[in-house]
């Protein structure tokens, strides 16, 4: 039985958790840098009980997780013989958001939104799994899942349904991350113990419904905070329900010199190293009003 010491000292934990959106090679730069200014400036959030990792995120949660020191990680982004081995693609958002709003033209059902995108995917020809996957592995600095909560977010393409990958899932860290960044159209699906999986970002781009609970939460949102939602809700709902239950929470979202090292493609290798400084320098400048958030002892502040 509890004393009443431990009664109060489990009350009084506080938990947090750093969540990580998608955004291609962009957002994998941009949060390298982010959360590598933060450190440079003494905010150092990779200690959080729990990351979330979706798409480009997913990498990310796997890099900073991995035990290497963030000035290693952004090296990666940085120095050409670091960088990993990318397959170039182009993507430009503004088509790719038109060809989604007529698969799923004609339905607000948000499975069957996903379910469409997924028959969608798995019918597009894409570069072979195998190929992509060893672009994926090339971003990692282990295979290994670390010994901590981290969940990976990616989406079953047959019934829309999200799949949480951890430590716990017997699934193998890289197949996890393939999974999570298989975005549709662009990437193949990714087979997983007889499914197939397509980018976490089909259901949320950063699934921060998952830190429920958590008193403090930090958002790195690739996507710029002017951004529309897309028609089966975004960040801004699961914001408002997390600080409804009583969490703290602050989002960052790339700023004006961050939005413009990104450019038009995020999928864009050449981007990585622009992004990675911009990041940077963002993320000294977020330095503050972060750590106001991840050592404030009273839960609840809107930030």
């Amino acid at each position: 039985m509890e004393t009443t010491k431990e009664v109060s000292l489990r009350a009084m934990t506080i938990r947090r958790a750093l969540v990580l959106g998608g955004g291609g090679l962009a957002g994998i730069a941009w949060e390298t840098g982010v959360l590598t200014g933060l450190t440079d400036a003494g905010v150092d959030v990779r200690g959080a009980d729990l990351i979330v990792g979706t798409s480009a995120g997913s990498a990310v949660a796997a890099q900073v997780s991995s035990g290497l020191p963030m000035e290693d990680l952004f090296r990666r982004q940085v120095e050409p013989a670091l960088q990993a081995r990318e397959i170039p693609a182009n993507l430009d958002l503004t088509t790719y958001a038109a060809t989604l709003g007529k698969i799923i033209a004609g339905t607000e059902d948000v499975l069957e939104i996903r379910r469409r995108i997924g028959a969608w995917a798995l019918d597009v020809p894409t570069v072979p799994e195998k190929a992509r996957r060893e672009a994926v592995a090339s971003r990692l600095p282990s295979s290994e899942w670390p010994d901590r909560p981290v969940a990976i977010t990616a989406v079953d393409a047959e019934t829309g349904e999200r799949r949480i990958f951890d430590p716990e899932s017997a699934v193998n860290l890289v197949d996890a991350v393939a999974a999570s960044c298989a975005v549709p159209g662009i990437w193949p699906p990714v087979s997983i113990d007889g499914r197939r999986y397509v980018d976490g970002g089909v259901r949320s781009s950063e699934n921060a419904d998952l830190t429920l609970g958590y008193d403090r939460i930090l958002i790195l949102s690739p996507t710029p905070a002017d951004a529309p939602s897309p028609p089966w809700g975004g960040l801004k709902e699961e914001v408002e329900e997390l600080r409804r239950r009583g969490s703290t929470v602050v989002v960052v979202h790339p700023d004006e010199a961050s939005v413009a090292a990104m450019g038009p493609n995020p999928l864009d290798p050449s981007i990585r190293e622009a992004t990675a400084h911009a990041g940077r320098e963002q993320g000294r400048r977020e330095a503050d009003r972060t750590a106001h958030v991840w050592r404030s002892a009273r839960p609840g502040t809107v930030m």
